[in-house]
């Protein structure tokens, strides 16, 4: 792999907002630096982030396409649309939600989101939300499992502001209605997880995250000043140059019900879209998680950070071991908690061989990294496709009172997991990495804010600790209302600016009969899976350079063959499709983990490779993908809009 890789202080990138030129790596044109580790503040301030009445443009050397060229005869613009408001929130999960709470008290909120607004990653998390609310417990604990589970590469003054608020967030939720489980004392009631030394997961059952956006977005729909628009995927974002700085003005997004394009315009952007699960066949992620914000905030210049650290949660469901199989195949992988661990659950062979003490001395307890790769381990040496989970020696009442979504779904196919160990694998769960962020969620895109699993704060590191993720989308979400609405008030919101950017065109296929449209969309269903298939086979739970470049190599010609086959049917730079727009998303995401899993030569939390088996200490700094020339780059590196040549106001 191609990559610039220099040792410098990451301010001088946030302050001027200039990317630092090196040679290409694939056809992306990714860049990358390495800092001192010692010398890297993760959290410094974008200063210039919060400058008023940003205007400037330029072209960015991407073909202007004319809505009125014909294109096929297959392929027609709809009528479009464009709404203003003061702040655009993309994504309705806990993050999106609860900054939308704060910031409608300053002005006009839309919330975009990609399907149904209760549809997120929020929705599935079943664990909890860890803070320190027992007197036992201490931040300084809290922060140390923190750093140890992330493999010593968080950034401690992060790691510090979110343990440290972390409680008061948690009675926040409380006070607009959100319920959590209380013990006999009348407490809350606090679960323990792997890699925690106290008890400190606040949680409802084994539905925590429902009940958390619950909560939230029944606020949200009673707020006034918020509006919310489901099923609106967002394509691109909008932005212009001033100078050496990019700028953010909004996001073009497709309603998918109507198949409009519809422009959102405002003085400040939050992205809250979630994580990129999809790039893997098997993901505990809902089908709405395709990286969709990391890859369009990487097209719009932002900094991207530590990718190559993906979670995969030891635990999700094994279809394939329980008694009555599915009739179809999930959406997405059935996740069985970390707290069924931390209750007391023991990990066995199909000998019913009890493994995790021969790899790690936390045995079960041990972070989600260690126990993924010891489960993996066990699979390939004893050619099993599943391990087992029992929870069944705890008194049946516990079980069923603490996780009553797990046990009706495994009832559902004839397992009773109270008296049944529970067939697991793992799965793709999380995105440790993500748009590099300081800590008030700004980017070194002004106007571009961040917060949730797109956003990489520094808080996990190398591993995210277990319940870590509500907790981080919580305290980042109030970080940034502050600068948001500093940055919102002293901003003008430019009525004309709709038409300074060209509108992307949809797609749509003739009805009836085969039409190229329905073969461009059945190549790319195929590709879809191919992809997935490339990611799953070199670049899983372990890895090695020659599989990693050979991934490289595999994904670099799947995109050039679908690219190929779109553009050679008469699809165009701005035309838009759901599925497609979805598969470049895809596909920016699994190079942005393949570069940097490349690039780094060692063996650190999520990432291991069998060529630099060992944790380097001098290797202990952050990935980072700096921003760079999007000329040369693919269709999915790219923006779909070419702005005009007429400065912004």
């Amino acid at each position: 792999m191609a990559a610039y890789v220099s040792v410098g202080n990451i301010h001088d990138l946030f302050l001027s907002g200039q990317g630092y030129r090196g040679h290409d790596s694939w056809s992306s044109g990714f860049t990358f630096r390495a800092n001192s580790f010692k010398d890297l503040s993760w959290s410094s301030r974008v200063s210039k982030a919060l400058k008023a009445e940003r205007c400037g443009c330029y072209s960015r050397g991407v073909s202007t396409f004319n809505e009125s060229s014909k294109i096929n005869t297959s392929i027609r613009a709809v009528s479009s649309s464009t709404k203003y408001y003061d702040f655009t929130v993309i994504g309705s999960g806990v993050a999106g939600l609860r900054y939308a709470l704060e910031v409608a008290k300053q002005g006009t909120v839309a919330v975009i989101t990609k399907d149904e607004p209760h549809e997120s990653n929020t929705n599935y998390a079943q664990g909890g939300v860890s803070a320190v609310l027992c007197p036992l417990d201490s931040v300084e604990s809290h922060m140390q499992d923190t750093m140890v589970a992330g493999a010593h590469l968080c950034d401690e003054e992060t790691v510090r502001v979110v343990c440290t608020e972390g409680p008061e967030r948690i009675r926040e939720l409380i006070a607009m209605g959100a319920s959590f489980d209380h013990g006999e004392d009348g407490n809350l009631h606090l679960a323990r997880e792997g890699g925690h030394s106290h008890h400190r997961i606040v949680h409802a059952a084994d539905m925590t995250g429902r009940e958390i956006e619950r909560a939230l977005l029944e606020a949200v729909l009673n707020d006034p000043n918020i509006s919310v628009f489901k099923h609106h995927f967002a394509i691109d974002l909008l932005t212009s140059q001033d100078g050496l700085d990019t700028v953010c003005h909004g996001v073009d997004t497709l309603n998918i019900k109507t198949n409009e394009v519809v422009r959102f315009i405002s003085k400040v952007t939050l992205l809250a879209s979630g994580g990129a699960g999809h790039i893997y066949p098997s993901t505990t992620n809902p089908l709405v998680a395709t990286g969709d914000g990391m890859a369009m905030a990487h097209r719009a210049q932002a900094v991207i950070s530590n990718m190559e650290f993906v979670q995969f949660h030891p635990t999700a469901l094994a279809d394939e071991g329980l008694p009555i199989k599915p009739q179809t195949a999930r959406e997405n992988a059935f996740l069985i908690t970390e707290a069924v661990r931390g209750d007391g659950g023991i990990l066995y062979n199909l000998a019913m061989e009890r493994f995790m003490p021969v790899y790690d001395e936390r045995a079960e307890l041990a972070p989600r990294d260690v126990v993924a790769r010891s489960i993996d381990d066990q699979l390939k040496k004893r050619k099993e496709k599943y391990v087992l989970l029992d929870i069944s020696h705890k008194p049946r009442e516990k079980i069923l009172a603490h996780f009553p979504n797990i046990a009706s779904e495994c009832l559902k196919h004839g397992l009773d997991i109270t008296r049944q160990p529970i067939p697991v694998v793992p799965a793709a769960h999380y995105m440790c990495g993500g748009v590099r962020a300081g800590l008030q969620g700004e980017t070194n895109v002004i106007g571009l804010f961040v917060a949730g699993e797109v956003a990489c704060t520094g808080l996990h590191g190398a591993n995210r600790l277990a319940s870590n993720s509500l907790l981080e989308a919580l305290v980042f979400a109030r970080r940034a209302v502050q600068p948001s609405t500093e940055l919102m008030k002293s901003t003008r919101l430019d009525l004309t600016a709709s038409e300074k950017w060209t509108r992307p065109v949809v797609a749509t296929a003739r009805s009836p009969g085969e039409d190229v449209i329905s073969k461009i969309l059945a190549l790319t269903r195929e590709v879809r899976r191919e992809l997935q298939g490339v990611m799953w086979k070199y670049v899983g739970i372990v890895r090695s350079t020659t599989r990693l470049n050979t991934a490289e190599r595999k994904i670099a010609e799947l995109e050039a063959k679908w690219e190929t086959f779109l553009f050679e049917h008469g699809w165009e730079q701005t035309v838009v499709a759901l599925e497609a727009c979805e598969m470049r998303n895809l596909f920016c995401c699994a190079k942005l983990v393949v570069s940097s899993a490349l690039a780094r030569h060692e063996s650190r939390g999520l990432h291991y490779t069998t060529d630099f088996p060992f944790v380097e200490e001098s290797k202990r700094i952050p990935t980072i993908i700096l921003p760079s020339s999007p000329t040369t780059a693919s269709w999915s590196s790219r923006q779909l809009q070419n702005i005009s040549s007429t400065s912004l106001i």
